[in-house]
């Protein structure tokens, strides 16, 4: 004989004709393994990237030139000579603000209603659900339709910030290889590379978003019209892909950048240089 029924209203494993099993779940592997992982890389990121974001020094190396991304662009007065590439267009900020402060909420929207990010995240935090086959700790769900959730649909606005972000870090990189010690200006040392792997990586990251397929490819009918553009949708299509991976990755890109220019800054390392 099947167990009495919950009587209690709600979706999914708390509808009315879902059996009582007592188990939160039958499955015998370790399915909690995974959301684990997420939560403990993202709150290695966020908190590595919150304290360095009010860290307030070690993120400018004049003499090869050197930002961090967490502080491009630096456009306050605040900024120690020669790290604003753009030019100051604002007045000190207190201690409290980053100097960072204009990029990171784009930079973070961006992430958290990125496709990958809230699939993470909803499993990893909010358990919603946190694996397939084991039910989320609550009977009402709303999905993106109210408030805060319906939010996540700016996706594809943020993703122009993002991409404007990642031209600027493409350019902070180009403006890494000056040197004042090297032929004709130009430098180029461990730190260039580490600069521009970052911004390969931010580049397949961002470009690979949906939102950016969508732009390319999204509303086009008959691609045999289109054959420029349908050569960029299968280009972002594959980076798409992978969008999971380059998600990860541009995470650890991001702290390992910021982190090798901070010890450079602060004297702990010495960059090593090919040329200048």
């Amino acid at each position: 004989m099947s167990a009495p029924a919950v009587n209690r209203p709600g979706p999914g494993v708390f509808s009315a004709t879902r059996a009582r099993i007592a188990n939160r779940t039958l499955r015998t592997d370790r399915w909690w393994l995974s959301p684990l992982r997420v939560n403990l890389g993202l709150d290695a990121f966020i908190i590595y990237a919150t304290i360095r974001s009010f860290w307030g020094s070690g993120y400018w190396v004049d003499k090869y030139h050197y930002l961090t991304p967490f502080y491009s662009p630096c456009i306050s007065a605040s900024c120690v000579p020669g790290s604003s590439h753009l030019g100051v267009w604002l007045p000190e900020f207190p201690r409290w603000i980053p100097l960072g402060a204009l990029v990171l909420p784009f930079l973070l929207c961006f992430r958290l209603t990125c496709y990958y990010y809230r699939k993470a995240y909803y499993r990893a935090f909010w358990q919603s659900p946190t694996a397939c086959a084991v039910p989320e700790p609550r009977a009402h769900y709303t999905g993106e339709t109210r408030f805060p959730l319906i939010m996540q649909n700016s996706h594809r606005y943020f993703f122009y910030a993002a991409f404007a972000l990642a031209m600027l870090n493409t350019y902070d990189a180009f403006a890494a290889l000056h040197s004042d010690d090297g032929p004709g200006g130009f430098g180029f040392g461990l730190g260039n590379i580490v600069l521009f792997a970052n911004v390969a990586m931010l580049w397949a990251y961002t470009g690979g978003c949906h939102s950016c397929r969508h732009v390319f490819g999204g509303r086009i009918n008959h691609f045999s019209k289109h054959p420029v553009r349908y050569w960029f949708w299968t280009k972002i299509s594959w980076f798409n892909g992978r969008h999971q991976q380059f998600a990860w990755i541009t995470l650890g890109t991001l702290a390992f950048t910021d982190f090798y220019i901070w010890m450079v800054s602060s004297g702990v390392i010495t960059d090593l240089r090919f040329v200048g």
